[in-house]
């Protein structure tokens, strides 16, 4: 970030972006319903049935405790942890309508969640799309794009499938019944997957060719390439193969999530008896098997070529290739278990045998067949879908590691933030001088996650002169080096706590591992508060220096995940501010101990301080802007759906103060209504670095306040999980990220545009068709014009 440069000016005003304070609009855009959400319908789902009485935080060693939930909130009334059912990521919490002024906001003002979420992967999907994007990364876009499909159908999916058959589900925010969302996203979800196909088919893989780089189907091959793919065969493939017949003898097999299977019906050549095998696709074997040098084949075409070595002496009738997606959430009761670790193993096993919630076909299949794994998984027919294949195109990223740059983004390599080594060298920098001059504000990828965040821990492990360090770890790479930094820092004699979060989603196993490797290494390792996922992300190392103790921390917004923090844009803070250093200790006492600490320094603290911080800033810009004071709201996350938050924003922009929201993924913000929300703008920025940072920055009556940290504006993030902001107090950096937030907003830089109706519309060219602006390559050549080697 650039430092010595003055606050940023507020955005300027217009009568766009103005509107009268107590104007409502006439009608809100048809494409939402506008019936009430009930209040007693939406208490909390399923979980209204249960009790309110506030429970006491638990430390969650020795004892454990269930899953966070929360009542209903009111800008003005903090989350409790309930002893209620879990629910993780439900977001279907009970809003309260408030009046202010007299003025009640509108129903129907909320966008749908789930609908949101598939317009933003269609996001993802229309960069597959874009010729302008470099082919192989439109094949990783492609991949990411099932990838997250796959998530989608696990988690949100899966989870409305159970509450609606538990006859909990309710009304949404948005106003939609439960089977309305759900039909929804069956029919959007068709959409993109046929479109996803058909870019694929149409687009991707032909250019690919033409590139050398040719994804064939076993019919394609040569006779020499099939030679040698039988070869493989007989001595890689086959050996880990299991064909599973189905018969009065043998039930239908147990087919797992995601695995990809082929359906194969064989007829006894003597008896004329047909009969039902399923082989399943090894799912550590590689996806695309190479024939020949650039010539790519499917590793289940493959395997269907050579069925006859599976079944001797039976006629192969025909083969279809199939994918099951299943609820893969966890549902773990920590009341019941004596230990939280023991508790998350054993729900592991269990999602294994998760309900189906999708069926992926190619859509040649036989109908017999297909009837026959209807009936057998239990599935809908909605819920079937058919596609051109091959399946799972997750195996793209196979294709998208080609090492072919030409074919690439150009690549990119960080250098050391400049205020922690003023000129590159090999030696790494002195972390803790550094800090001891200045605050130092990173942005990653673009500063170096390697020679700043990961050297100030593995020189705090090296130092003699530190005595703790304390971490959280919510996802972390298999090779970590912040692991490794760690244990050498307890092997060293240091006193080293770690908070592992190992509910972390689809990283527990992982997180386990990690968990206790470092007990054993004679870390105390902990696992957070009962009932609350802890997902700051905080570093905190105390030092000896003379006759004083100093401490050092770092606030993030990203994982300590040396491998992502190359493809995420995150910020931090590092700072040997002491009020920080005080509030983090204070934070870590609590989340080791039994501290009820609510309020801090300079952190905003969820459940109980973020979201009634956030609010009452943005009431507060009402204030300024009323008084003709500087007044603005700028907010950058990957998902913003909290009703309270949004209603604050609404208020905000009818009393005339802009508002800018850079989103990367879901948003409930529906802007440009008249009376409602007129002035306020929704942008969303895709590209080759996944925008991952949180910033808040207010205007402040011409004192601009800007905070970043790890929460999104969710309910789960405000209610169900430790997050902490951190208040930057630097004018430089207060500003630089001021201005990072008019880039992204700029209508001179690229992005998407959210309407009122709640459609997303991409900008990239202006009006003479010329691009527009890439704030990520905008940053990029930034830090390449500082070592000199900026594109001409």
């Amino acid at each position: 970030m650039t430092t010595a440069v003055p606050e940023p000016s507020p955005p300027p005003g217009g009568s766009a972006r103005n509107g009268d304070a107590r104007r409502l609009p006439a009608t809100l855009p048809p494409a939402l319903s506008d019936a009430p959400v009930s209040l007693d319908a939406r208490n909390n789902g399923h979980m209204s049935q249960s009790t309110n009485a506030q429970a006491t935080v638990q430390h969650a060693q020795p004892s454990v405790g269930s899953i966070a939930a929360h009542r209903p909130h009111t800008v003005t009334s903090a989350a409790v942890v309930s002893e209620l059912e879990p629910d993780i990521d439900a977001d279907l919490d009970a809003y309260e309508v408030s009046e202010i002024d007299g003025v009640q906001l509108p129903q129907g003002r909320f966008l749908d969640r789930e609908r949101s979420w598939l317009a933003f992967n269609e996001r993802v999907l229309e960069l597959a799309e874009d010729p302008n994007t470099p082919l192989l990364e439109r094949a990783n876009f492609l991949a990411i794009f099932a990838s997250n499909l796959d998530e989608f159908f696990m988690v949100r999916v899966a989870g409305l499938k159970r509450r609606i058959a538990t006859g909990v589900a309710t009304r949404s925010a948005s106003g939609l019944q439960p089977r309305e969302v759900l039909e929804m996203i069956w029919a959007r979800s068709r959409e993109l997957m046929a479109r996803h196909a058909a870019c694929y088919h149409e687009d991707v893989a032909p250019a690919l060719a033409e590139e050398g780089i040719h994804l064939v189907r076993w019919n394609e091959l040569t006779e020499k390439e099939q030679a040698r793919l039988f070869t493989l065969f007989r001595h890689q493939i086959f050996p880990v193969l299991t064909p599973l017949a189905v018969d009065p003898a043998h039930p239908f097999p147990y087919i797992s999530g995601l695995s990809l299977n082929l359906a194969v019906r064989v007829r006894n050549p003597v008896t004329g008896t047909p009969h039902f095998a399923r082989v399943k696709v090894p799912p550590l074997l590689s996806r695309f098997l190479e024939a020949s040098p650039g010539r790519f084949v499917p590793l289940e075409d493959v395997i269907a070529a050579h069925l006859e070595e599976l079944f001797p002496g039976m006629e192969v009738l025909e083969h279809h290739a199939f994918r099951v997606t299943r609820n893969e959430d966890l549902e773990v009761e920590e009341d019941d278990a004596e230990n939280l670790l023991q508790a998350l193993e054993k729900e592991l096993m269990r999602r294994r045998f998760g309900p189906p919630v999708r069926l992926e076909v190619e859509e040649n299949i036989n109908q017999e067949v297909l009837d026959l794994l209807v009936r057998e998984l239990k599935i809908s027919e909605a819920e079937v879908y058919p596609l051109t294949g091959p399946l799972d195109l997750t195996g793209l990223f196979r294709i998208a590691s080609i090492d072919r740059p030409e074919l690439k983004y150009p690549k990119f390599v960080a250098g050391t933030h400049r205020d922690l080594a003023e000129v590159e060298s090999a030696s790494a920098p002195d972390i803790f001088a550094a800090l001891r001059n200045r605050d130092v504000l990173l942005h990653h990828p673009y500063d170096s996650f390697s020679t700043s965040v990961q050297a100030f821990l593995e020189q705090a492990a090296d130092d003699p002169d530190v005595l703790a360090i304390k971490q959280t770890l919510y996802r972390t790479s298999g090779d970590s080096p912040i692991v490794n930094a760690l244990i050498d820092a307890a092997e060293a004699g240091k006193q080293v706590l770690v908070l592992v979060e190992i509910k972390a989603r689809f990283d527990e196993h992982a997180n386990i591992k990690w968990a206790r490797k470092l007990e054993e290494a004679g870390c105390h390792v902990v696992y957070g508060l009962v009932g609350l996922k802890t997902h700051c992300k905080l570093s905190l190392v105390v030092r000896q220096e003379g006759e004083t103790l100093r401490r050092y921390s770092h606030v993030g917004t990203g994982n300590y995940h040396p491998k992502t923090a190359r493809l995420y844009e995150d910020l931090g803070l590092l700072t040997a501010d002491p009020q920080v250093g005080a509030d983090l200790s204070d934070l870590f006492n609590r989340l080791s101990g039994y501290s009820r600490r609510e309020t801090y320094r300079r952190l905003l603290v969820a459940p109980k301080s973020l979201r009634d911080g956030l609010v009452s800033r943005i009431n507060k810009e009402v204030q300024h802007h009323r008084a003709g004071r500087p007044a603005y709201v700028r907010i950058k996350v990957n998902s913003i759906v909290d009703e309270a938050l949004i209603d604050a924003c609404y208020r905000a922009s009818q009393a005339g103060v802009p508002v800018d929201i850079w989103v990367r993924g879901i948003c409930a913000v529906r802007p440009g209504v008249a009376g409602l929300s007129e002035n306020i703008r929704v942008r969303s920025v895709l590209g080759r670095f996944l925008e991952h940072s949180r910033v808040f920055a207010f205007g402040n009556g011409g004192e601009p306040e800007v905070w970043i940290g790890s929460a999104d504006m969710m309910h789960r993030n405000l209610d169900r999980r430790i997050e902490a902001l951190v208040r930057v107090t630097d004018p430089a950096h207060r500003a630089a990220l001021n201005r990072l937030m008019e880039t992204g907003m700029s209508d001179t830089t690229a992005s998407w545009h959210l309407g009122p109706d709640g459609e997303w519309t991409r900008h990239a060219t202006d009006g003479d068709g010329q691009p527009l602006r890439n704030v990520q390559e905008m940053l990029i050549d930034a830090r390449r014009r500082r070592r000199g080697t900026a594109t001409p």
